[in-house]
């Protein structure tokens, strides 16, 4: 029983006992800061059915707390607020628990546990990940980190996107410039080779529908007769025909772009427990929408494609398959989505994609309900708002796109350049120097995109990101290493528990954020937000600073200072570390 649930029952018979009302529900707030009190009872709610005063309400309730709860040992009221002050004792014995448990904060999951899959990354074969694929990289790794936390048992998995017009336009872009260039012989990493070609397949297209556009073409009909395009649309239908050279050729460069996109996912930190391959399920679908056409949840045109109507729900009429008997996308994702069920009888599902697809996602959704999937009630879209940077916005065909390497290259050398300028590295091998600047780099990057509200766009500035004050990821990640500092330092033993101590304002203050932690793990679950991570930890660092420029801690005269002052900085470390790994942000022991 939490204190909140303690007080909520006392303040409940508090009010039965003086005016014999039973209260439905207590509100509780967090006490502002310039009011001496640890938690705040809303007592205005109470009004409605208590016919008194507030103040004087407060006060009565106030009292009898104080005469009944050994944990409150004082209050104060401010017109309809009651401000409860609660005893050391009460914050000593919750800091004794949690000290030293390892995992605190986190759910421990079993075989009862939710079973969740989280789809990030899902890429396309034909070009390498870019700065919007690291946002969403970064966003579903840490959401499945989060919701694991929270007590789920959690799946990652992506689906590439590894067939369709884009990637015969690399194929064939390849197969008539490339001159048989591998990425063995030109040291490039394969999604980057790939990528190139995508890149010059657009450049004679263009070349094509100006020629064409020249001898009288409009440009929609040049587009279409353009060679290049139709020679794709051809090599498309070869690989659907299942033509042994054309499927020779797609394995061969799909698999040097696995290789190249391993490599980046490798060095951002994140990792998948099941790939989905387009190629596979693209297919998948049909026979549910036939299963659907029975029950009547869709129905069939006159020239034989078949539809939902989804206008009483305030969207419109959605095609399922075409009149040729193909399937759409949607089709597709109906047909994954049941395949994902069946083979990890999950719960749910969350999927990491742009919030350009919310109208998708929506109606997916609805359509996996009205088929009859209990699960689908259980489905979420983690829609995420663009990344642009201050020199604008990224084109893969026209290869204006940031590239992940080299943004997570530049991250290391901005850190470099800042670590190096404020003189810090004094004793470091070079080894070790590059350890710390990729640490630094990356956590900065990480920070950056994730302290962000998913839904809301991000105009990303490398430099900002890497400053050492301010809610950034370095700052965080100095704080923690000066703990480690002070750790190393302590030359005595600081591990018993202290039955008793007076705490001042400073430390108490820290000790109320270090409780809230679990509710925020809870919360960033619930709300499917790193940002609530990312910024509890920053308001945790903050308020361990204030304590640190305002108390002496390891060269405290009372001895029971001394320990506890280094206990309390060991959890507000243990924390800032337990915090930053489900953002996949390591934190450097000295810096």
């Amino acid at each position: 029983m939490t204190i909140q649930d303690t007080l909520a029952q006392k303040v409940k018979e508090a009010v039965q006992h003086l005016h014999q009302v039973e209260l439905e529900n207590i509100e509780f707030q967090a006490t502002r800061k310039e009011f001496e009190g640890d938690v705040t009872v809303v007592v205005f709610p109470m009004l409605r059915q208590v016919k008194t005063n507030p103040v004087q309400l407060g006060e009565a309730i106030g009292k009898y707390l104080e005469e009944n709860v050994e944990e409150v040992s004082g209050f104060n009221v401010v017109k309809g607020f009651l401000n409860i002050v609660l005893s050391d004792s009460y914050f000593l014995k919750f800091f004794n628990l949690m000290k030293d448990n390892e995992q605190y904060g986190k759910v421990t999951t079993d075989e009862k546990s939710p079973k969740l899959m989280v789809e990030y990354s899902s890429p396309n074969t034909n070009k390498p990940l870019h700065l919007g694929h690291v946002r969403n990289n970064l966003l579903g790794y840490s959401v499945s980190e989060i919701l694991k936390a929270a007590g789920n048992t959690v799946y990652k998995t992506q689906i590439i996107n590894d067939r369709g017009i884009h990637i015969c336009k690399s194929m064939l872009a390849w197969q008539k410039f490339g001159e048989g260039e591998t990425p063995e012989s030109t040291g490039l990493k394969g999604d980057k080779l790939v990528g190139n070609y995508y890149v010059k397949f657009d450049k004679e297209y263009k070349t094509q529908i100006a020629e064409l556009q020249k001898q009288g073409l409009t440009e929609e009909e040049a587009k279409k007769e353009a060679p290049l395009l139709l020679e794709a649309q051809k090599m498309l239908l070869q690989w659907e025909a299942g033509d042994e050279e054309v499927v020779a050729l797609w394995k061969k460069m799909n698999q040097w772009v696995y290789d190249g996109f391993e490599k980046t996912y490798t060095a951002l930190g994140v990792d998948f427990d099941k790939n989905y391959y387009e190629s596979n399920t693209y297919l998948l679908g049909k026979e549910v929408v036939n299963d659907g056409l029975e029950k009547g949840v869709f129905y069939r045109k006159e020239d034989g494609s078949v539809w939902i109507d989804l206008t009483d729900e305030g969207l419109d009429e959605k095609i399922v398959l075409r009149s040729d008997g193909t399937a759409v996308y949607m089709t597709q994702d109906i047909g994954t989505a049941i395949q994902r069920v069946e083979d990890y009888a999950i719960n749910g599902m969350v999927y990491t994609v742009g919030n350009e697809q919310d109208y998708h996602f929506k109606v997916l959704f609805l359509i996996l309900k009205k088929l009859g999937f209990e699960w689908a009630n259980h489905l979420y879209h983690l829609s995420y708002g663009m990344v642009d940077l201050p020199s604008g916005k990224m084109k893969s065909r026209e290869g204006t796109v940031v590239d992940a390497d080299d943004l997570i290259a530049e991250m290391a050398k901005t850190a470099q350049t800042i670590s190096e300028d404020l003189g810090k590295l004094d004793g470091y091998t070079e080894e070790e120097k590059q350890e710390l600047y990729n640490t630094i780099g990356l956590g900065a990057l990480k920070y950056y995109i994730l302290k962000v509200d998913p839904k809301k766009r991000i105009l990303f500035n490398p430099e900002e990101s890497v400053d050492f004050q301010g809610n950034t990821g370095p700052f965080i990640q100095y704080t923690y290493a000066r703990i480690q500092s002070i750790l190393r330092k302590a030359d005595f033993n600081y591990s018993e528990d202290l039955e008793e101590y007076a705490l001042n304002e400073k430390e108490r203050e820290v000790i109320k954020l270090l409780q809230q932690y679990p509710e925020v793990i809870q919360l960033a679950a619930e709300q499917h937000s790193p940002a609530l991570i990312a910024n509890y930890t920053y308001d945790l660092v903050k308020e361990f600073n204030s304590f640190y420029q305002n108390v002496i801690i390891l060269g405290a005269e009372v001895e029971a200072q001394k320990i506890f002052r280094v206990q309390l900085s060991q959890a507000v470390a243990k924390t800032i570390k337990s915090a930053f790994t489900l953002l996949g942000i390591n934190v450097p022991e000295r810096m």
